[in-house]
């Protein structure tokens, strides 16, 4: 299988801001909307040992999210765009 553009997902404090049980369910919601969201645009989870990776096959889909890949360094020279 080809390398592909991902992130890993890390959550480490989505409601660390919240002042109230309200705004820390309005944070899971927008959360769970994005979530639902990704899936429908051919986002897809996929279990890593360094933890959850969202994949997505198009560069140009994940870039237009403003994801940045986190596929090595030599994968990602291969998605750049010359200029002009």
């Amino acid at each position: 299988m080809a390398a592909m553009a991902y992130f890993t997902w890390k959550e480490t404090g989505l409601t660390t801001d919240c002042a109230s049980l309200d705004a820390m369910a309005s944070r899971f919601e927008e959360a769970a909307a994005l979530m639902r969201r990704l899936a429908a645009e051919g986002f897809w989870l996929e279990r890593q040992a360094d933890g959850p990776h969202i994949n997505h096959a198009d560069p140009a889909v994940f870039e237009a999210y403003g994801f940045v890949s986190e596929e090595s360094p030599e994968r990602q020279l291969t998605l750049l765009r010359p200029p002009g």
